[in-house]
């Protein structure tokens, strides 16, 4: 396949410095905001001649309890695991032929912390994250994991609100 010398060139503006998109992370909760925020990474990644990989952080229910921890057993654990796999899988086969690279990764862990390592170990270039645009009181209660990984990140960022 001829690439054309262009391909993958992208300006950003990072800590000071031009780079290239050639690897972008794309975190997914499965939900319509994430295939949304998929979709269009790969629209970009398409352009630029990137790479894609996606990926799922789910962390396991603990709940405290004055007296007590609840954790989750090894049962529910692996269910979690297993449904998290195959909903991963699935993904990454829905869009195996849209002419990117694609690849998939399945981590335990806080959602933000992980975006931030795998981002990482993949040197991505790029984070390109849905955003749910919750406000108010769900907001606060839920917190946002986007919100986190654009004030932690040590890559470059997009949110995509759907």
């Amino acid at each position: 396949m001829h690439r054309d010398a262009r391909a993958g060139k992208a300006i950003a503006w990072l800590n000071g410095t031009m780079g290239d998109f050639n690897h972008i992370l794309v975190p997914t909760d499965f939900t319509e905001t994430s295939e949304h925020a998929l979709e269009w990474a790969i629209q970009m990644a398409s352009r630029l001649g990137s790479a894609i990989t996606v990926m799922h952080a789910y962390e396991l229910p603990i709940v405290g309890l004055p007296d007590a921890t609840l954790v989750a057993s090894a049962e529910i654990a692996s269910r979690i695991a297993d449904a998290s796999r195959l909903a991963l899988d699935k993904t990454i086969e829905r869009h195996r032929d849209c002419g990117v690279p694609i690849a998939a990764v399945l981590r335990e862990g806080a959602p933000w912390e992980e975006i931030n390592r795998v981002a990482d170990e993949i040197r991505a270039d790029l984070v390109v994250l849905g955003t749910h645009g919750r406000k108010g009181i769900v907001r606060a209660l839920l917190g946002s994991t986007a919100e986190k990984v654009v004030r932690s990140a040590h890559r470059a960022v997009a949110t995509i609100h759907a």
